[in-house]
């Protein structure tokens, strides 16, 4: 890749100037070029360097950018094209481009849910078309998690619009153990992916609560322009620091969770820490077994994926999360021992 823009800019100022055959270029007439182009475009007056260029022409003639251009020295004074046809910008794709640009486009498809993708769709797969003509077929790389039928999905780009346009909602929200509905007048501020599942987070309008919402809850909604937007500071970039998941209530503080772990599963705490803040506080070289710490809001994500490491962790501390695991393993081994 060119060091910088202005070194591709150079390069295609050469190759405009070698493709016009109806004149013969010096190297300083191709110097003066460059210099005229940088001026014209980034307002600089600065002169480019004979040496500039010929390091230019030196590296156009190489393979390092793909382009191999045929330049060539006449009468020992002026440049030319050996293949009066040629243009870098008609290069054909190397190896590397088609490689780069099929793991792009593998990318690209996974966010085939917002219609910012679909307005780009067509060029991605003509651009496909064209990658795998030149390659070969072949399957996808990369597969994100995905759940094409998961409920509410058809509200992320509605959402996402009202976002982008700070446009205040009214949504239309019914929980899991609710009878009916309940409406929301809501400032939304974003949109967060977690387990496969979209959440909305956004200020309830009058008293500027934060709210979090499942898209797969939401019946409905509808933009309220007629309501002021506001910004909520209790929302920053920083929100999410101290929590796993989702869920952060009002007036919870982020505690000192320490875990103790067996050999078993302390080698996948320590592969996939559970928080930005995981820190390993002691390693028992007899049984292998692990003791960890980290800074978090205690909430329902984190204590779901303690319960996941089964009987291969201990909560030691704070000592009402430890009660509350107690709590949750003793009311799942009675399922066990008394079934019905």
């Amino acid at each position: 890749m060119p060091q910088n823009k202005n070194a591709l800019l150079r390069y295609r100022t050469i190759d405009r100037c070698l493709r016009n055959t109806g004149r013969r270029w010096t190297l300083q007439d191709l110097v003066d070029a460059c210099s005229d182009a940088l001026y014209e475009y980034e307002g600089k007056q600065e002169m480019v360097s004979v040496r500039t260029v010929q390091l230019d022409i030196q590296m156009m003639r190489s393979d390092r950018l793909g382009y191999e251009a045929p330049i060539e020295v006449y009468e020992r004074k002026y440049y030319r094209y050996s293949d009066p046809d040629y243009s870098i910008n008609t290069r054909p794709l190397s190896e590397h481009d088609i490689a780069v640009l099929n793991r792009t486009i593998d990318l690209l498809r996974q966010f085939d849910e917002f219609d910012r993708f679909h307005e780009m769709a067509d060029v991605v797969s003509r651009l496909q078309d064209k990658i795998l003509t030149a390659a070969g077929n072949r399957g996808p790389i990369v597969d994100f998690e995905r759940n094409p039928n998961l409920k509410g999905i058809e509200h992320l780009n509605p959402l996402y619009d009202a976002i982008a346009s700070q446009t205040t909602v009214s949504v239309s929200y019914k929980s899991f153990n609710a009878r009916a509905p309940r409406q929301y007048i809501l400032f939304p501020y974003l949109l967060r992916e977690y387990r496969n599942r979209w959440f909305l987070f956004g200020s309830r309008a009058g008293d500027m609560k934060l709210f979090n919402l499942a898209l797969d809850r939401i019946v409905g909604f509808h933009r309220c322009p007629e309501i002021a937007y506001r910004e909520n500071p209790d929302f920053g970039q920083d929100f999410f620091n101290d929590i796993i998941g989702v869920t952060k209530y009002p007036g919870l503080r982020k505690e000192t969770v320490t875990i103790l772990a067996d050999s078993r599963q302390a080698g996948y705490i320590i592969t996939k820490p559970l928080h930005a803040s995981q820190r390993v506080v002691k390693t028992d070289i007899g049984d292998g077994s692990t003791t960890f710490e980290m800074d978090v809001v205690i909430n329902p994500e984190l204590i779901t994926q303690l319960l996941g490491f089964g009987d291969g962790i201990r909560v030691t501390a704070p000592q009402s999360l430890a009660d509350e695991m107690h709590d949750i393993y003793s009311r799942g081994a009675a399922l066990y021992d008394n079934p019905q």
